[in-house]
């Protein structure tokens, strides 16, 4: 699950305005005993000051190519920050296609979803000021008319 957020649209400021590693180490707790428990890994997005990088578990990703950079709260975000300092082997890599995704604070994390994304409408879609969107995958259609189609992967 990839996330994107904003510290500074939770707390109401313009996006990248105001990154807080208090409200950053909140988040990232939540999210990671949450993903944890589910038995996902949790994939945080970096902001455009590192080209959106992700920073990740290493066992998540044990084909990708590493990329270099410790993000910092202004340079790749405070969460992707707390991220990189709570992960038990943090590594940073430049894409990823995940099966889901949260978007705090208009982020943009679509670039990192598989190809086929499906907004969630969430029940609770704010975190402090910011707006959380959420998304899944599915696989692509192919074929025609003719085709037929899974119903469990819709």
């Amino acid at each position: 699950m990839v996330v994107g957020c904003s510290t500074s649209e939770v707390l109401g400021s313009k996006i990248g305005t105001n990154s807080n590693p208090d409200v950053a180490g909140e988040i990232f707790k939540a999210l990671y005993d949450y993903t944890k428990s589910k038995g996902l890994y949790l994939a945080i997005q970096c902001c455009e000051h590192l080209n959106r990088a992700i920073i990740t578990e290493r066992e998540a990703v044990p084909f990708a190519e590493q990329v270099n950079v410790i993000p910092q709260p202004k340079a790749g975000g405070s969460l992707a920050t707390k991220a990189y300092a709570g992960f038990a082997e943090p590594v940073a890599v430049e894409e990823i296609k995940a099966d889901a995704g949260l978007d705090i604070g208009f982020t943009l994390i679509g670039m990192h979803l598989k190809k086929v994304a499906v907004p969630l409408r969430l029940e609770n879609n704010k975190i402090g000021e910011a707006t959380v969107l959420a998304a899944r995958t599915r696989p692509k259609f192919v074929g025609g008319v003719r085709a037929v189609y899974d119903e469990e992967l819709l």
